[in-house]
């Protein structure tokens, strides 16, 4: 099995565990119930394999029709019962790894333009989405339960493009810190890699981060 494979189990065997009355109730992300984000993420497999169909033929296949159309395919699926959702989930997995498998070497060097970046990006930006939206389905799975390579490489992504912070990074048991913005004066922070990969995210309050010199927790700007 492929990380996305195994991220994908993990985050239906959640699903399993909830009701049709829990795909109304509020997720941790603001705004969304947890039907809006098992939705998200069903439909968030299709728009890859869009990608992958667009990187693999040459023939112009975007993600989404439009971001209206984005939207009002999540919000259209967010009160389905869980088992429709569960199902849904499985198929448009099963779509995106049909996709992949049907892709020629050359064809992962496709560049897509609107992700600005090759196709070989897709499995990596794929199990990011499943792993950062299990945590925000608030159903008992945490940046805690991301694996130590998930949690750098994310990690190392969102300091790579994120702006506006000046920040010194010192996560444990890397070896070189992680520098944002310019270093010079700025808060050193420390702390599991998890942890400071969940608040830079906006996926945690970085509750068990330390700066140093003494001071506050700077508040990181929004990440996607």
């Amino acid at each position: 099995m492929t990380d996305v494979d195994e991220a994908t189990e993990r985050l239906i065997r959640t699903a399993e565990g909830l009701d049709d009355s829990a795909m109304t109730a509020p997720s941790a992300l603001p705004g969304w119930t947890v039907g809006h984000v098992l939705t998200h993420v069903a439909r968030n497999a299709d728009a890859y394999t869009n990608l992958l169909t667009w990187a693999r033929t040459g023939v112009e296949t975007p993600a989404y029709a439009s971001p209206t159309a984005r939207m009002d395919g999540i919000d259209a699926g967010a009160e389905r019962p869980v088992a429709e959702q569960i199902a849904d989930l499985r198929e448009a997995h099963e779509r995106l790894a049909d996709a992949a498998a049907a892709m020629l070497a050359e064809a992962w060097t496709f560049f897509l333009a609107p992700t600005g970046a090759s196709a070989a990006a897709v499995p990596w930006a794929r199990l990011r989405e499943v792993e950062v939206h299990h945590v925000d389905l608030g159903r008992g799975y945490s940046p805690e339960d991301w694996s130590d390579a998930f949690a750098l490489r994310l990690l190392r992504e969102i300091v790579t493009n994120m702006p506006d912070l000046d920040l010194v990074l010192r996560p444990q048991g890397v070896e070189h810190t992680l520098t944002i913005g310019n270093p010079e004066g700025a808060p050193e922070i420390s702390g599991p890699t998890r942890s400071i990969a969940a608040w830079l995210a906006g996926r945690a309050d970085g509750g068990d981060l330390t700066v140093s010199p003494d001071g506050v927790l700077p508040e990181p700007p929004r990440w996607k």
